[in-house]
């Protein structure tokens, strides 16, 4: 590969240069799982190459007595990792998408989102309430989230419960269930529970109808600079299209509701037949104001993709030119449709509401 040079090398057993392709990513037991994921998938695409993974932490991981959505800060989980990028120090960054910003900082790009496992939440529950599900924990259980989305949610169905914030990675989240008695559940994603092989520990699954999932949630990405063609061409193999579609959808529906963590958006996407659908919904902090609403849009996939002039710009921070530009465009506008709908029909002073309120909490 010819590329601009950032990639390390090192000396092979014959004395040939073997590139050394150096990824980073956050220190958490999951964010290492994940990377580790990406990394066996490249080697075995690309077995003539090595990987180095570095590690490092995050704002998102260093402040942990604040909620996510009080911090006012949209790349918590991303922006170290994009300086390390920046600084040519690694050659991509692994992410799970639901934390990357719909707009990222000039000179970078998602070039890869892999395979999107359950994007769904679970309820994970105190030893002592094995068996039950939200609806049959006791009056006032403590139920531990730090998503405005799934709060807002799930305390308009499940009124009797009270919902409080934690922090911390995966590990902290369950030793803080287990070992103290604050919570009688927790809430977390499926997909993280997955990799970490922890599924003996979900006692209920949320499916959309209860609670629709974050936008991006359970697909894993890979960041690159924009202008090294060699990383890009490198990750492009690991697109997976229907994850991709799925999630260029969502991401442009919460860009143009101008959303974030400060507000609770939620998302549920399915692709059947050539269709893609979308619904999107917004909520009140309490969840007792809310807005919903479903569109779909045909998706028509040539057998073979065409270059063309098109074929370089982004899409909500995405970079796919292995994917056919006609159908990217159309999930894109599909969000953007969405997301207008509910705009006009008032979802914006909903949001504005909850954003005042978080502000003020």
């Amino acid at each position: 590969m010819s590329g601009n040079g950032s990639a390390a090398a090192t000396a092979g057993e014959n004395g040939s240069k073997m590139r050394v392709i150096r990824v980073g990513t956050r220190k958490s037991q999951l964010a290492r799982i994940q990377t580790d994921t990406v990394v066996a998938m490249l080697k075995t695409l690309h077995p003539g190459m090595q990987f180095e993974i570095i590690a490092m932490s995050t704002t998102g991981d260093k402040i942990l007595d604040t909620a996510l959505s009080k911090i006012g800060e949209k790349s918590l989980f991303t922006k170290e990792l994009e300086y390390a990028l920046e600084k040519n120090e690694v050659d991509l960054v692994v992410h799970s998408l639901k934390d990357v910003p719909t707009i990222l900082p000039p000179g970078f790009t998602i070039g890869a989102i892999c395979k999107r496992e359950n994007p769904c939440d679970a309820v994970v529950f105190h030893p002592k309430f094995i068996g039950k599900t939200l609806e049959t924990l006791p009056e006032k259980s403590a139920v531990g989230t730090s998503s405005l989305r799934r709060v807002a949610q799930l305390q308009r169905k499940f009124p009797h419960l009270e919902f409080r914030s934690i922090r911390g990675n995966l590990n902290t989240r369950l030793r803080k269930l287990d070992e103290q008695q604050e919570f009688s559940a927790i809430v977390l994603a499926v997909a993280g529970l997955q990799r970490m092989g922890w599924q003996n520990r979900v006692g209920q699954i949320l499916h959309p109808e209860e609670c629709m999932y974050a936008v991006g949630q359970g697909a894993l990405a890979v960041e690159v600079r924009a202008k090294d063609q060699d990383i890009l061409d490198l990750v492009s193999v690991l697109h997976d299209p229907e994850t991709l579609l799925r999630c260029i959808a969502e991401r442009a529906f919460l860009r143009h509701l101008e959303g974030g963590c400060s507000v609770p958006v939620a998302v549920h996407t399915v692709m059947s037949d050539g269709q893609l659908y979308l619904t999107g919904g917004v909520w009140s902090l309490d969840g007792s104001d809310s807005m919903q609403e479903t569109m779909q849009t045909t998706i028509q996939v040539p057998v073979q993709h065409e270059e063309g002039p098109e074929d370089d710009p982004q899409l909500v921070g995405i970079t796919a030119r292995n994917i056919p530009r006609g159908a990217q465009l159309a999930a894109e506008n599909l969000g953007i449709s969405l997301a207008s709908l509910l705009l006009n029909k008032g979802a914006k002073n909903i949001l504005d509401v909850a954003r005042q309120l978080n502000d003020v909490r």
